[in-house]
């Protein structure tokens, strides 16, 4: 099993321990083989006094040096990080016995590859595949006349449509890991290629599908827009997922860019699930589904504008959140195996 790299992040800055590079919001910073076994040393003991002797023994690996050295090389650092000795953020001193380090600091697997890329495929398709039968389930019990039968259908249609959503932007997702091998700004250009390709896809083929059947063409339905625009609200839960922030942080990310997708599908005049739904119910007749109910259910009379802007925001939030669940089940599949 390929072991993927281990990162450790405190305040901005990325310490790269197998490929022995500090960064600091993705920019190189430049530091001496000792320095870096020294930061290296203080950064995986977060918490932990770190002696004289160990920083000879391990950084210096023995060799006679003067305590001048030791102090030289917490100097660098410290000025290397923007730290101040008299207010540490970072390196504080514990007077005639060494240092420590008191910023907070976590330990990160990075998914990359080909082989973690199908593993981020497979989990975006199976959360489009679980939001969408959701979404199903909740609007046939809602608007559907005819039973069960109906809303198990209903969930299956909706259900097939997140799949093929979640294929799409799992695919620009893998895309851009095997490209880049991490988890960047990159991560969203592909995510909202993807989202732009399966809702042309989508569109076309729905459109085409009713054309065929009953002769009535269907226009205000979920297209190219839609998809571009979840595709990049994806994307950031994405590049948060993988990229091993924080969970709660990660489920930050998803809701701020779910509310922000939401805001900008609506105000364009965009729609989702439940407008696509209308559209179809007034394109063709004697469909057996209500949709004004599901206007009803949440306080408006029938499916009103303000009722189509609460089902997108609801819409969008379930899709967002499942796919930075799923990824984040990802992550933390990498990160034991790592």
């Amino acid at each position: 099993m390929e072991t993927q790299p281990r990162i450790l992040h405190f305040d901005a800055f990325q310490l790269d321990c197998d490929n022995r590079q500090l960064s600091k919001h993705g920019l190189p910073i430049e530091l001496g083989s000792r320095y870096f076994d020294a930061l290296a040393l203080l950064v995986s003991r977060r918490g932990e006094l770190v002696t004289k002797d160990l920083f000879m023994d391990q950084v210096w690996h023995g060799i006679p040096v003067t305590d001048e050295a030791l102090t030289q090389c917490i100097r660098t650092l410290r000025r290397t990080l923007e730290d101040d000795a008299t207010n540490p953020r970072f390196i504080e001193t514990v007077p005639k016995h060494g240092y420590r380090f008191i910023a907070d600091q976590t330990t990160r697997a990075l998914v990359t590859g080909r082989a973690q890329g199908s593993h981020v495929a497979g989990a975006c398709t199976l959360a489009g595949l679980a939001s969408g039968a959701l979404a199903g389930l909740i609007y046939g019990m809602i608007s559907a006349t005819s039973g069960g039968a109906q809303v198990l259908v209903l969930a299956a249609m909706i259900g097939a449509l997140g799949l093929l959503a979640g294929a799409g932007l799992g695919a620009g997702m893998a895309a851009a890991l095997t490209w880049r091998e991490r988890a960047d700004g990159w991560m969203v250009a592909c995510t909202a290629i993807g989202g732009l390709a399966v809702g042309a896809l989508g569109n076309l083929l729905g459109r085409e599908s009713v054309g065929l059947l009953s002769g009535v063409s269907v226009m205000n339905a979920t297209g190219p827009f839609e998809g571009v625009v979840l595709g990049t609200a994806a994307g950031f839960a994405a590049w948060a997922a993988l990229d091993g922030r924080a969970r709660w942080t990660v489920i930050a990310v998803c809701l701020l860019a779910a509310f922000g997708a939401a805001a900008l599908i609506f105000f364009s005049g965009g729609t989702l699930l439940a407008g696509s739904l209308q559209a179809l119910a007034q394109g063709l007749t004697g469909t057996q589904l209500h949709l004004a109910k599901i206007g009803i259910v949440i306080g408006e009379d029938g499916l009103t504008r303000t009722a189509i802007g609460l089902t997108v925001a609801a819409e969008c939030q379930i899709f967002i959140l499942s796919i930075g669940t799923g990824l984040l089940a990802v992550r933390n599949r990498a990160m034991k195996s790592a």
